[in-house]
């Protein structure tokens, strides 16, 4: 029988090598690569096309939820497991609006793990216990947590979302030109164009508006003054 392929996308090495260690004891898991953060999560899944990939959330230059997105855009059929240290409502909103096939906390057991991988490529969905009872909460008439939620309030397309996060994790103009392959003069409009849709008026705002978004982890931002 074909193993199951995952991909792993953490930015902690040692997480990821803990990961890798337990699934390697499943003979129907295939660990096939691991990413340190959200673009090479991306590049690697175009790359690799793993049944599942299991990501982290807070990850530098772009963030877990967007590169959930960017997958699942490019790749409909990929699993996406979100594995987080925050169960908040606004990090749970989030991963139902970009499709994401389950949500774990790193509290759980390499048995759960294992378990949810097998259940998202099955075509289910698998949800910590504590994040199911708050989906619940939150949407009680949702048929399907992950794909009959509408988003509220600003929509932000990718890119803004990658300008949004480079910017509040403190990446000048030039540094997120090069970092996103496109001219310093196109960063500058996407700017412009980030404060004026979202009403904010400096650098310490985009940074707010991004935590409180859950396009970052409030440790990702040392300081907002």
């Amino acid at each position: 029988m074909k193993p199951i392929t995952v991909l792993l996308a953490d930015d902690h090495t040692i997480v990821r090598e803990g990961l890798r260690a337990l699934l390697e004891m499943e003979a129907d898991i295939q660990v096939v690569g691991e990413a340190g953060d959200g673009r090479q999560a991306v590049r690697m899944a175009m790359k690799f096309q793993p049944d599942v990939i299991v990501m982290d959330i807070a990850m530098p230059l772009l963030n877990g939820l967007e590169a959930t997105r960017q997958i699942r855009t490019s790749l409909p059929a990929a699993k996406v497991i979100i594995l987080s240290a925050y169960s908040d409502d606004e990090y749970i909103e989030h991963v139902t609006l970009v499709g994401a096939a389950g949500y774990l906390i790193k509290q759980t057991s390499a048995h759960i793990l294992s378990k949810a991988i097998r259940d998202v490529q099955q075509g289910n969905v698998f949800f910590s216990p504590s994040i199911a009872e708050r989906l619940n909460d939150l949407h009680p008439d949702s048929p399907d947590r992950g794909r009959a939620i509408k988003k509220r309030g600003i929509t932000l397309t990718s890119r803004q979302v990658e300008v949004l996060q480079l910017i509040a994790e403190g990446k000048a103009n030039k540094q997120i030109a090069r970092e996103l392959g496109i001219s310093i003069k196109t960063v500058e409009k996407h700017r412009q164009l980030l404060m004026k849709k979202l009403n904010l008026h400096d650098t310490a705002g985009v940074t707010r508006y991004a935590i409180a978004a859950g396009i970052i982890e409030s440790h990702v931002q040392v300081t907002v003054v």
